[in-house]
């Protein structure tokens, strides 16, 4: 169940503790409600907010934007494109490391679970932050998108030298809420093996673009490689 003011990190509950006050937050945890009440919900309570939790305000350095949460039961651990270790790998995130390894060399990791590059500052967004289980993009158009637009925004106005990644359509839709004069954008095509192999996605570099920038900035770049 969602408080008012939910669980959720600190500095992050600042920032979006408006959000959390308004109506459409109101109504988005009664539907939450209604929806647990009838149907297994991804992810589990305590990691809906898990991309905020491990990736403070004031400690983000990149930003990736999915979609909303995997819809089968045991992916989603509230990180976009990440599944908890032991979960076979979707086949974007199958993607997505392939580019990681012809980009900068990183082996293929051995788990889906990608905290560690949370931790050192990724925020990995799902625009929509929950799904009811096998139904994908069930809870879209509830009020989570004003939230996480909420908090795309804030990192452009009060933060700089972001570096935002935006893989895929819909993900492209959020760059009118980013300062492209204060913070690097990064765009290609969804890693999804539809759209990936159609081209674009495969030899866009954007691991070796984001530290690029982090370092022409002097900002300690991020270590991607997961083993």
């Amino acid at each position: 169940m969602i408080a008012v003011n939910p669980k959720i990190e600190a500095s992050w509950l600042d920032v979006l503790k408006e959000e959390f006050q308004s109506p459409y937050f109101l109504e988005l945890k009664q539907f939450l409600i209604q929806e647990k009440s009838k149907y297994r919900i991804f992810p589990p309570g305590g990691k809906i907010f898990a991309a905020y939790d491990q990736t403070p305000f004031y400690e983000v350095k990149a930003v990736i934007i999915g979609q909303d949460p995997y819809h089968g039961y045991g992916q989603a651990n509230g990180l976009c494109f990440s599944v908890n270790q032991g979960v076979e790998m979707p086949p974007s995130l199958i993607n997505i490391f392939k580019e990681l390894h012809d980009d900068i060399g990183c082996n293929v990791p051995q788990s889906g679970d990608l905290s560690k590059w949370a931790q050192q500052g990724v925020l990995m967004l799902n625009a929509v932050m929950t799904v009811r289980e096998n139904c994908a993009g069930s809870h879209r158009n509830k009020g989570w998108e004003k939230i996480t637009d909420a908090s795309i925004k804030a990192l452009s106005d009060k933060r700089e030298h972001l570096v935002f990644i935006l893989w895929g359509n819909y993900a492209k839709e959020k760059i009118s809420l980013i300062d492209s004069a204060k913070h690097c954008i990064l765009t290609a095509v969804h890693p999804s093996p539809l759209s990936a192999n159609r081209g674009g996605f495969f030899g866009c570099k954007h691991f070796s673009k984001t530290n690029k920038y982090l370092t022409d900035n002097n900002i300690t770049p991020i270590n991607w490689e997961l083993n």
